[in-house]
């Protein structure tokens, strides 16, 4: 197990004085002060398994640099791996999903692959960690980092990302396999009440919802001209940029999108004047690409003859801890062979490019903003950070009713929920409704962007995690 340690950045806080209302400002003010003295010569370690291509990563990304701008020591470590060792953590993330993935077992044979995985590099890694330091761990790749660490003297909180409303006999087999490394922790933090486990003491357990950085360059506000420029340079949509495909990096510096994104299929780019529906995720048959093209093709495409439905996920090259991520292109590009010849011309699937990090940020940004309808059609989801991201930019969402998702949502109000994952005709019904409907549409987007600067932003979450820290003395 390799282990890397990602350089964090340093953003100003007080930046969300901009966004936030007085009183919520005064209050993440108040708790930027108790976290300066809190953490006066401690520092406070995150560990996971990628630094890019998943939401993890990115709120990593932010939050860590916004401690770094309260004066908080915040470092970041990711741990590698090697292909087996993959394996068996996607297995594990797709059974807490309550999905058997690759229908493969997690026995003994790999309980040993993942602890000599994960003792290959634990000494390495815990030589960096002092005492008195307090440590996230994330997700069930580095667990079994835990009794390590707590061995060394520090504080662990364990983070899962993941889970499902109501626990199945494939979600118990990987509680079973995480059990004893985690219970080791002081704390464990799920992202809702229900995800929390059997077998796991209560006293234990916390709850913080996931957040996104408003000023990111995934997030931040961008005019229309840039939204068709950045578009148009990645070859989303036809045509030439009318201006410069400016955005702005993390630390204020201008940029501009130089790559380009690639069609895997798809023919001709949408044209400018184009209505679009999109879903922008990771390659992950969880995100059910294939349901969204087809309950596209089969309920949206035949109502609505000007729209187009864009599918794009990260180059799956560049998401290491990823194995099923090149299968799943191949089963989304096996499901628009599939479709009449009309319907294929409206339907595109976009490999987004990675080799920056931001430059990738900026182009969902631009997608997002360009969306007509912005879609979440998942079968399982922990939060789904992507729907916070839409619903910041006012644009209307469609949702599975699942996770985290109808923690964001208030169906018919911020958003449309659909109440079964799996029912297709539902789910175009709900896309064409908005787009037919634009005064709804245009409404629920407001609101929805008024609801995620009131609970889905940054302070929030930082805010909770230092309650935490504080009430259980760490």
């Amino acid at each position: 197990m390799s282990v890397q340690e990602v350089e964090t950045r340093v953003l100003r806080p007080e930046r969300f004085e901009e966004v936030l209302p007085p009183e919520r400002y005064a209050e993440f003010a108040a708790a930027m002060q108790r976290a300066r003295e809190l953490f006066e010569g401690r520092r406070v370690w995150n560990i996971n398994s990628t630094a890019s291509g998943g939401g993890v990563a990115e709120m990593l990304r932010s939050l860590l640099a916004y401690c770094q701008g309260i004066g908080v020591d915040a470092r970041w470590l990711v741990i590698g791996g090697n292909p087996d060792f993959f394996r068996i953590t996607k297995r594990i993330h797709n059974f807490l999903h309550g999905s058997e993935g690759d229908g493969g077992e997690l026995g003994d044979a790999e309980r040993r692959i993942y602890e000599e995985t994960i003792d290959e590099g634990a000494s390495e890694l815990v030589s960096m960690v002092a005492a008195k330091d307090v440590v996230l761990v994330h997700d069930p790749q580095p667990a079994g980092l835990v009794a390590r660490l707590k061995e060394k003297g520090a504080s662990v909180i364990w983070r899962c990302h993941v889970g499902l409303d109501l626990p199945t006999d494939v979600a118990r087999q990987a509680w079973q396999f995480l059990l004893p490394y985690v219970t080791q922790a002081d704390s464990l933090v799920f992202s809702r009440r229900e995800f929390a486990w059997e077998g796991v003491d209560g006293s234990k357990i916390d709850i913080i919802r996931p957040s996104i950085d408003a000023f990111s360059a995934k997030n931040q506000e961008l005019d229309g001209d840039a939204v068709s420029a950045i578009l148009a340079v990645a070859g989303l949509l036809d045509g030439e940029a009318k201006s410069a495909p400016t955005f702005h990096r993390e630390d204020g510096s201008p940029a501009q999108v130089q790559r380009t994104a690639d069609y895997i299929e798809g023919g001709d780019a949408p044209k400018p004047d184009d209505r679009l529906v999109l879903q922008v995720s990771r390659w992950d048959r969880l995100k059910d690409p294939v349901g969204v093209i087809r309950g596209f093709a089969e309920h949206v495409a035949p109502q609505v003859d000007d729209v187009h439905l864009v599918v794009a996920g990260p180059d799956v090259e560049a998401v290491a801890d990823d194995p099923e991520g090149a299968e799943v292109v191949l089963e989304s590009i096996a499901a628009w062979e599939s479709l009449d010849s009309d319907v294929k011309a409206r339907v595109h699937l976009a490999s987004l490019p990675m080799d920056d990090g931001e430059e990738n940020a900026a182009i969902v940004n631009a997608l997002q903003r360009r969306a007509d309808v912005v879609v979440q059609k998942s079968l399982a989801e922990g939060f789904g950070l992507t729907v916070a991201e839409a619903m910041w930019k006012a644009r209307p969402v469609v949702a599975s009713k699942i996770g985290g998702i109808q923690d964001q949502i208030e169906d018919g109000v911020t958003g449309l929920l659909v109440q079964d994952p799996k029912d297709l005709e539902e789910y175009g019904g709900d896309v064409a409704d908005l787009l037919q409907n634009a005064q709804r549409a245009t409404e629920i987007g407001k609101r929805a962007q008024n609801r995620v600067r009131d609970e889905f932003l940054g302070p929030r979450h930082l805010t909770e995690y230092l309650r935490l820290i504080e009430r259980r003395h760490l």
